[in-house]
């Protein structure tokens, strides 16, 4: 066979591989654009879930806070309420101080020196020391009346403290649940 006949039979079938060639080769670009673009859309909707994840914490973040400031603001009224019972409780103790406490009865009582010590030691949370002098002697210018306004003042002091405390707790209590959510 010839050159020229072989090549006559040949150019079809090599024309049909180069088309095929190219064609494989249009795909493997097409092929590639579409992966960049499934990439980039892929990316999209992840950049988009993802911002829509942060506005849901967002949201959540927004009602939780909202949520604690209406129980911020509930505990406050509450604890305000009640030191100010404390108070005017405390207010009628001391002016019933008189009534209970007469002057015959700072008359009939002597008040020691050292009580007087002792209770002031005790008000400043510091050991009294050693006793210098009579501690049975008078105290001078401290009447009965005046001690059991002094303890009724603290008494009162304390329950405000008390009341301060149960608002800190229920502060707390209500921050911790702010911070499970």
């Amino acid at each position: 066979m010839s050159p020229a006949l072989a090549w006559e039979l040949v150019r079809p079938v090599a024309r049909l591989f180069g088309l095929v060639l190219v064609l494989v080769a249009l795909v493997g670009v097409y092929g590639a654009l579409q992966v960049g673009r499934l990439r980039d859309a892929d990316r999209r909707a992840s950049d988009a879930q993802g911002r829509a994840e942060r506005a849901e914490r967002a949201r959540i973040d927004a009602e939780a806070a909202r949520d604690l400031a209406r129980a911020e603001a509930r505990i406050e009224v509450r604890y305000v309420d009640r030191v100010q019972v404390v108070r005017e409780k405390a207010q009628i103790i001391t002016r019933e101080v008189p009534v209970y406490v007469t002057p015959n009865a700072d008359a009939a009582c002597v008040v020691p020196v050292g009580f007087v010590r002792l209770h002031d030691a005790a008000a400043a949370n510091e050991p009294a020391g050693p006793a210098t002098g009579n501690p049975d002697a008078p105290a001078e210018g401290v009447a009965l009346s005046d001690v059991a306004a002094v303890v009724a003042d603290n008494y009162a002091t304390a329950h405000e403290n008390a009341e301060q405390v149960t608002g800190l707790q229920d502060y707390v209590r209500a921050l911790v649940e702010h911070c499970a959510r």
